[in-house]
C-alpha cells in the first residue's frame, strides 16, 4: 500500500495511505490544487493530475437547498441512520452508506462489519481545514471536560451500506437527538457524548454563573454539541424527557443529562439548614428554566458507583440482614 504526502492549507507537510485519500478528498483537507507526492513520482504534482478518479465530477458546488445556506458551525453533518438496540443496557447500530462517517469516542465501538475502516484522529473533524495548533486549541478544551483528545472516525469504504454499533461503559440508555431539530445545539454532561454523525462539532460550554460552577454536579464546563444531524448522548437508567414552556424544574445536579440552549441553567440551596443537612438530597439542586427540552437520568454513574464503594467499605454482604451483625461477632 502506498504512502502519499501532501502539502496541507495550514503549510504543513502530512502524509496518509492511500486507502485514506477517499476520505481526505471528500473531508476537503486533499483539494484538486493540493500537491502531493508518492514514491516513483520526480516531483510534487498538483492532486487532480495524479489522482484524476478522486475528483471525477468536481466542478462548480451545486445550488443551495431552499433553506438557504448551510449552518455557519461547519460542514453539514452526514446524514445517517440508526437502530436502538436492547431495553435497560442499550446499543446504538448506525447504519452508513458508502462514504459516510460516524466519529465516536475512543473505545466505544462494539462491532462493525467488514468494509467499514477506522482512524484514529486529533478532534471531530469538522473543521478539516483547520491547522495543526487550531487543532491542539481545541482538543485541549476537550482534555477539560475529562475525556480524550482523540476521537475514533468510522467511514464505509465499501460500495453498499455497512453497520457499526457502539456502547457506553456503563448500563443505561442511549438517547438519539436530531440536532436540527434543538436548534443545532445541545449542551450535555461531559461523560454523556458516545457518537454523532460526521460533521458535529464538539466543543465545551462555560457556564457564567459562579454557584453552578462551584456546587453544580456538572461544573463550570459542559460539552457543547453544535451541527444539523444525528448525536447520540448515554444516560444511566432510564431517561426521561421534560419540555420546558418557561417553567422551573429543580433537579438533583447528578441527574441532569442535556439541554437544549433555550434552557437558563443555575444552582440554588436545598431547603434550609436542617433540609440540606439531613434531608439526603444533597445540598444543592439544580434549577433548569426557559423553553426548550431537558434530558434527565435515574441512575447518574457517579451514584451507583458511591453506593457500591460505600458496600465494600462498611463490608456488608449482599444479600444478607445479619451481614453486619455477623461482622460484629467475627467468624
Amino acid at each position: 500500500m502506498k504512502t502519499w504526502h501532501y502539502h496541507s492549507a495550514s503549510g504543513s507537510t502530512a502524509s496518509t495511505s492511500e486507502e485514506n485519500l477517499p476520505e481526505l478528498v471528500e473531508a476537503g483537507t486533499i483539494t484538486p490544487q493540493t500537491v502531493v507526492w508518492t514514491q516513483g513520482m520526480t516531483g510534487w504534482e498538483p492532486a487532480a493530475k495524479v489522482l484524476p478518479d478522486l475528483f471525477q465530477g468536481a466542478g462548480a458546488p451545486p445550488p443551495l437547498p431552499p433553506g438557504g445556506a448551510p449552518p455557519a458551525f461547519g460542514k453539514r453533518s452526514h446524514e445517517i441512520d440508526y437502530e436502538i438496540i436492547g431495553e435497560s443496557i442499550q446499543m446504538v447500530e448506525i447504519e452508513l452508506d458508502s462514504g459516510e462517517t460516524v466519529i465516536a469516542e475512543a473505545g466505544a465501538m462494539n462491532y462493525m462489519e467488514d468494509g467499514i475502516a477506522f482512524e484514529t484522529k486529533m478532534g471531530d473533524g469538522s473543521t478539516p481545514d483547520q491547522g495543526f495548533m487550531g487543532k491542539l486549541m481545541a482538543v485541549g478544551k476537550r482534555a477539560l471536560t475529562g475525556e480524550s483528545i482523540f476521537m475514533t472516525h468510522f467511514t464505509n469504504r465499501s460500495g453498499v451500506k455497512k453497520r457499526v454499533t457502539f456502547a457506553a461503559p456503563y448500563p443505561g440508555t442511549v438517547v438519539p437527538v436530531d440536532l436540527s431539530q434543538q436548534g443545532g445545539e445541545l449542551l450535555c454532561q461531559k461523560d454523556a457524548f458516545l457518537c454523532a454523525a460526521m460533521g458535529t462539532q464538539l466543543g465545551i460550554a462555560f457556564n457564567r454563573k459562579l454557584g453552578a460552577g462551584l456546587f453544580g454536579g456538572e461544573g463550570f464546563i459542559l460539552q457543547r454539541l453544535q451541527g444539523d444531524g444525528m448525536a447520540f448522548v448515554h444516560a444511566g437508567g432510564t431517561v426521561v424527557r421534560k419540555e420546558l414552556k418557561g417553567e422551573k424544574l429543580f433537579v438533583d445536579t447528578g441527574c441532569l443529562v442535556a439541554f437544549t440552549k433555550g434552557i437558563d441553567y443555575d444552582i440554588q440551596r436545598s431547603g434550609n439548614l436542617k433540609s440540606m443537612v439531613f434531608g439526603g438530597e444533597g445540598l444543592f439542586l439544580a434549577t433548569l428554566q426557559g423553553h426548550g427540552t431537558v434530558w434527565l437520568q435515574s441512575m447518574p454513574f457517579a451514584r451507583l458507583a458511591q453506593r457500591i464503594t460505600s458496600m465494600y467499605a462498611s463490608g456488608r454482604e449482599q444479600g444478607s440482614a445479619l451481614g453486619g451483625l455477623g461482622n460484629l461477632f467475627g467468624d
